[in-house]
């Protein structure tokens, strides 16, 4: 596989009962860089996803990780190679404090070393502006909050490949700005793929962009390519954010 890919798919396609939700998708994820992956509602982005993470198994196609096929392995063993995944919906342990969630994370590549634990999670924390909540429980927290700590928890994970699905969904607009920092900041730290409605955001962090309609590619490229594509313009970036 091509080495400037860190992820690539071909021919991946998910069928339910005869009906595709994503078909013969060819996808490339540059290493080391922020892609964004837009498209309206229904468009087939969270079973794409899905099946990247080992979530949902695919119908036919094929996933390549470093290299590598991944097709038969479990999301568990996907996380184990470096994949971390933020859910849509928050997945937070909400009977624990900031400090024990991004901890448990930690452990995940640290160990049982309690002093890289803590100061890994002492940054992280801070990366997402949450340093002064760390005893507070999780539960306690707001939505946008509770998003902001799912981000801490899989860079608790150092991962190379960071899946972020829907990120700044409940954010406050100064929680955006900051949330656009931090993406910025992880540029060639790790590799991003962006799961975003918010046109901002994404032309604010993307070096790259996909997009989906009726569960296929439409267009790939930069966002200056994007912006100016016309079937992007008919499908998806003439309507609403929403």
């Amino acid at each position: 596989m091509d080495a400037v890919n860190i992820l690539t798919t071909k021919g991946l396609t998910k069928a339910y009962g005869g009906i595709k939700a994503n078909t013969d998708i060819d996808f490339a994820l540059p290493r080391g860089k922020t892609m964004a992956l837009i498209g309206p509602n229904g468009a087939g982005k969270s079973t794409f996803v899905g099946m990247l993470c080992g979530r949902i198994p695919a119908t036919r196609g094929d996933v390549f990780f470093e290299g590598a096929n991944i097709n038969a392995l479990p999301a568990h063993q996907r996380i184990s190679l470096g994949i971390a995944y933020t859910f849509q919906i928050t997945s937070v342990f909400a009977g624990l404090s900031l400090h024990e969630n991004v901890a448990l994370a930690a452990r995940r590549r640290l160990g049982a070393d309690v002093a890289a634990v803590n100061a890994k999670v002492a940054d992280v924390l801070a990366r997402v502006g949450l340093a002064e909540r760390t005893d507070q429980i999780a539960g306690d927290l707001s939505y946008g909050h509770q998003r902001l700590l799912e981000i801490a928890m899989g860079l608790a994970q150092d991962p190379r490949l960071f899946i972020l699905d829907e990120p700044t969904q409940g954010l406050a607009d100064s929680e955006v700005e900051e949330f656009i920092a931090l993406i910025n900041t992880l540029a060639g730290e790790t590799t991003i793929l962006l799961i975003e409605h918010n046109m901002d955001v994404v032309m604010k962090t993307a070096t790259h962009i996909t997009v989906l309609d009726a569960g296929e590619v439409l267009a790939a490229g930069t966002p200056e390519e994007i912006r100016a594509n016309a079937a992007v313009q008919a499908a998806y970036l003439g309507t609403s954010d929403a």
